[in-house]
């Protein structure tokens, strides 16, 4: 599981490198993500992949205070995601929290199947902020491959929810990556 918690390491660090571009007077832009600019798009991540990464390694919610709090309003939010993505990377580096199951308050699952579908939004929607304000995002191909998997396996469960847009379509030269991004419904960029 150790491979996983390294690339959950590598992709908080993208996004956090993200963040840490991302510049107040961008925040009514628009973002990938059409119903979000780019203010709730930062406090989507925020929230669901620093707070709630850390309490998901503890079976735990996050609570309304906090569902409705406006990170991107403090002036240190970059510094503040920083510091929660580290809390949360340390909240899941014990082997025993790979070895539960993660209570999401609708069913349990095996932690290493919820920590894919961390990485999975800490790498698509730290690409959607990257893209929304005219930043380069990398993505290791470890990463790419496992979001690739992540993604093809929940796609179908997301765009019930309107969580994935339809598939765009890639030619045969598209890298995992771009595929990864494909299947759920976002165009790369140069595509």
């Amino acid at each position: 599981m150790n491979k996983i918690h390294d690339q959950l390491t590598a992709a908080a660090d993208e996004a956090a490198r993200v963040v840490a571009g991302t510049r107040p007077e961008q925040f009514g832009d628009k973002t990938p993500c059409g119903q979000w600019d780019v203010k709730e798009l930062l406090n989507h991540l925020v929230l669901w992949t620093s707070y709630s990464f850390e309490r998901r390694a503890r079976s735990e919610q996050v609570g309304q205070d906090l569902q409705e709090r406006d990170f991107a309003s403090e002036p240190d939010y970059a510094v503040r995601y920083r510091e929660q993505l580290d809390r949360a990377l340390a909240a899941w580096a014990p082997d025993e929290v790979w070895a539960s199951e993660v209570d999401t308050g609708h069913a349990k699952m095996p932690a290493s199947q919820i920590a894919e579908m961390i990485l999975m939004e800490l790498v698509l929607h730290a690409w959607d902020l990257a893209t929304a304000t005219g930043q380069e995002y990398r993505c290791p191909e470890d990463v790419a491959a496992t979001v690739a998997k992540a993604v093809s396996e929940t796609a179908e469960m997301y765009r019930q929810y309107d969580g994935f847009a339809a598939e765009v379509e890639l030619g045969e030269d598209a890298s995992v990556f771009e595929r990864a991004l494909a299947v759920s419904g976002r165009t790369p960029v140069g595509r």
